[in-house]
């Protein structure tokens, strides 16, 4: 008997790895949120990894599919419960029943908004530079940053949460990011992670240095959150509008 698992290729295994750390992040809003905002960014991190390993390594017909799944994970659920958990946090004894209702009903609308997007981004999107949607990544990205960044006021995050599941169902179209500034997002949602271990390993670093990658973060996200659908066409990628005039 050998193991299906063996069929797999190696960045198959880094986008497995991105679903794992997107359960370790749901099971982590239960005790920290901005442990599990950390490893949101972690999970967004392997998720460019793969990328990058199946183009130098190659990949298999499971890759875009297993890509999906573990986006769901990773970037569906994973912020949904950080979310629930900063309004029952905010609100231990269920006194504010709205506000309950709201933050846990929002988390549910983004799981099932990101679940159809990533379907639909399989079946049509995956062999094109664009997408349709704000994508989930993008909008996991912005969530966890936000929270570490200090902005963890129960109310705008419900409301941004809505918002952002109603923006993965529309259809605005983002370019995908150039090589470049997928390096440099990258290299800021590194920091950002590794900042509380360099914190434990030397007093060397300003206190403050973590709490500025996260606004540096949030910037870099929400400027192409807000911007990217208008401004960032280029590279060889033509916004739909211009596509279709030319034919």
């Amino acid at each position: 008997m050998s193991l299906r698992v063996g069929r797999l290729g190696l960045a198959d295994a880094v986008t497995v790895a991105n679903a794992a750390v997107g359960f370790l992040a749901v099971v982590a809003a239960t005790v920290d949120v901005a442990l599990a905002a950390r490893l949101i960014l972690l999970a967004a991190i392997a998720d460019g990894l793969d990328g990058v390993v199946a183009r130098h390594r190659g990949s298999t017909p499971a890759g875009q599919y297993l890509d999906s799944l573990a986006d769901v994970a990773s970037f569906g659920v994973a912020p949904a419960a950080l979310v629930a958990m900063v309004v029952l946090e905010a609100d231990p004894t269920a006194g504010d029943t709205l506000l309950v209702a709201s933050g846990v009903g929002a988390a549910a609308l983004f799981v099932a908004m990101a679940v159809a997007r990533l379907g639909l981004y399989t079946a049509y999107d995956s062999d094109s530079r664009e997408t349709v949607g704000v994508p989930t990544t993008l909008a996991a990205t912005v969530i966890a940053a936000a929270v570490l960044a200090g902005y963890t006021a129960p109310v705008p995050l419900v409301v941004a949460t809505a918002v952002f599941a109603v923006l993965m169902g529309s259809t605005v179209t983002y370019p995908d990011l150039h090589a470049q500034d997928a390096l440099v997002m990258g290299f800021v949602q590194t920091a950002v992670v590794l900042t509380p271990v360099a914190h434990a390993l030397t007093d060397a670093l300003p206190v403050w240095i973590g709490e500025g990658f996260a606004f540096a973060l949030l910037f870099l996200s929400g400027g192409y959150l807000l911007l990217g659908p208008r401004f960032y066409w280029g590279d060889g990628i033509r916004p739909p509008e211009e596509a279709v005039d030319r034919g």
